[in-house]
């Protein structure tokens, strides 16, 4: 039985959340069907496209992604305070940037004089737009339904493309957030689709050392790290983007050669920080997907309430 949104999703509980969505149909959404002989690799560009487009203008950044032959995954962050500073024009400017406004909008944007009531009127459909520049929901369900037409476009079919809801994960701590990034970031390696990190097309990672190659430290349209927590924290992901990449790449080299729990080199840094020991890392962040709710036992019982549930239930990662 399908889970209300209020069960998976609180701000009161985290903005950090896993998400993942799957084709329904036997044809591919992406890759080479060698049923067929045909390939539908140019639909990871579409996705990718729709993605960092869509975090351009929704108040949600993109942590991490990978587009895979049936799936894609995102690690997305509610970006709550921007929302709350944007004007009403940037608002309204956002949202029709993917849909079509009332006249009545468009009156405003032009800047033509409205009466009390038309000005009221017009506060409150943004009011309600700036709240779905903040709702994942809306933002997966963008997405999804522009990808669904144009595969079906393509495929000269009707009906269903996706199965029938995405699948969310709230990610409570920094251990839960290390977690899901690095499961989306080396899915093709997992799959055994690419060797490295930087060979996976279509992921975060990738992005991310491309731009570290152009020596531009922030990869475009994606979420920056801020570096280990800190006073006037700027906004960004709670770790250094080098820590991370050794972390990515330790691993990915573990679960490609079974090696769970041996190590050569010494604990990346990041782990150790995290209070991760070996044997539990590697087993996070293989399972990543079991559950609704990944974070440490402590942040799970501090969760609950918010996402108003009662048991315990998903990745519970050790305390410090």
């Amino acid at each position: 039985m399908a889970q209300a949104r209020s069960s998976l999703i609180s701000l009161d509980a985290t903005p950090y959340y896993h998400c993942v969505s799957r084709c329904v149909r036997r044809s591919f959404l992406c890759g080479h069907d060698d049923t067929t002989d045909k390939s539908y690799e140019h639909r990871r560009g579409w996705i990718e496209k729709r993605l960092l487009a869509l975090s351009h203008a929704f108040c949600i950044d993109v942590c991490a992604y990978a587009i895979m032959s049936n799936h894609y995954h995102v690690v997305l962050h509610i970006n709550i305070n921007k929302a709350k500073t944007l004007s009403p024009l940037d608002v309204a400017e956002r949202w029709l940037a993917f849909h079509q406004g009332p006249l009545l909008i468009q009156r405003f944007i032009r800047g033509d004089k409205l009466s009390e009531a038309e000005s009221e009127s017009c506060m409150n459909i943004i009011e309600v737009w700036r709240e779905r520049l903040t709702s994942i929901s809306w933002f997966m369900r963008l997405i999804n339904q522009h990808i669904a037409a144009e595969a079906n476009r393509e495929d000269k079919c009707t009906g269903h493309f996706w199965e029938g809801r995405f699948k969310s994960q709230a990610l409570l701590d920094e251990k839960a957030l290390a977690a899901a990034m690095a499961y989306v970031d080396l899915n093709p390696v997992r799959a055994a689709i690419a060797d490295t990190p930087e060979q996976s097309d279509h992921t975060s990672v990738k992005a991310r050392i491309e731009s570290l190659k152009s020596e531009d430290i922030t990869a475009p349209s994606l979420f920056p790290f801020a570096g280990n927590p800190r006073e006037d924290m700027p906004d960004g992901i709670p770790f250094r983007l080098m820590d991370y990449l050794e972390l990515v790449d330790w691993t990915g080299r573990q679960v490609r050669d079974d090696k769970r729990g041996h190590i050569e080199n010494g604990l990346p840094s990041l782990l150790s920080r995290l209070g991760f020991d070996t044997q539990s890392w590697i087993r996070t962040c293989t399972k990543i997907e079991r559950g609704s709710i990944v974070g440490a036992e402590s942040a799970v019982k501090a969760a609950l309430p918010h996402l108003n549930r009662q048991r315990m239930s998903g990745i519970r990662l050790p305390d410090r």
